[in-house]
């Protein structure tokens, strides 16, 4: 049997993407429309004070393509606070214009494959501040689910834990090259959700999603073991765009 290894968990992560029936947001008055933003623009004030205090983070993009129109980007410390995120947003005039098409569950997740002896990760400050990140402030947003193959002889969970580190060492060096181009959240989902991991890229510019994925799937760690979701990408809306986004000429 292959040596289990756990990884360091986070805050608890949920993408929440929403698709907007426009049918029914033209059909409504102006005054309905108005009092519905007004509404989710105090819900975003709310949660934007919870990332003050550093209780968890949020972060509001248009999705490009027909898969969603917005996604609801939320970091919590419990499971509970998500729960209490997605109600507080379904409760909302604005959410009775809206349905969810596609939401991802997860736990902000580092791999632990070379623990130092006697060493708590969980008190170094680099580590906790990518276990409980603010989501970065980049323009754009690439997400997509991934797992690891367990056919035959392409079984990642019956390798020796020696070669998983190798490999996953490999895979990390061709991330680095894109340090200061590319921001990435790997969550776990193992339990949670249908896939066992979520990675969440951020970036100024998109096309760093396409260089870095590609380059990564010559990394054999991708190219014998890993399988890969649907990829859903968008940029960030912020507080003051919100309303022209609404906006119904």
């Amino acid at each position: 049997m292959s040596q289990v290894l756990h990884a360091l968990d986070g805050w608890y992560m949920l993408h929440d993407f929403r698709t907007i029936d426009w049918s029914s947001w033209r059909a409504r008055s102006k005054e309905e429309r108005q009092a519905a933003l007004d509404e989710l623009s105090s819900l975003l004030a709310e949660w934007k004070q919870i990332e003050d205090q550093n209780e968890g983070s949020t972060a509001l993009y248009t999705i490009v393509g027909h898969k969603a129109d917005l996604l609801f980007l939320n970091l919590r410390p419990a499971l509970e606070d998500l729960g209490k995120v997605e109600t507080a947003l379904n409760k909302t005039k604005i959410a009775e214009s809206m349905f969810s098409g596609y939401s991802y569950l997860s736990v902000v997740e580092l791999g632990n494959y070379l623990p130092r002896e006697g060493f708590d990760p969980y008190q170094d400050p680099a580590i906790r501040n990518r276990l409980y990140p603010k989501l970065p402030q980049t323009n754009n947003i690439c997400f997509y689910p991934m797992n690891k193959k367990r056919e035959g002889n392409d079984n990642w969970y019956s390798l020796p834990l020696e070669q998983r580190r190798e490999l996953m060492r490999a895979h990390g060096l061709t991330g680095r090259q894109y340090a200061g181009k590319v921001t990435q959240i790997v969550s776990g989902s193992t339990g949670l959700d249908d896939w066992e991991w979520g990675v969440t890229l951020f970036s100024d510019d998109p096309i760093q999603f396409k260089r870095i994925v590609y380059e990564m799937r010559f990394d054999e760690v991708s190219a014998r073991y890993g399988e890969f979701g649907e990829f859903l990408v968008g940029s960030r809306l912020t507080s003051e765009q919100v309303s022209p986004y609404f906006e119904v000429k």
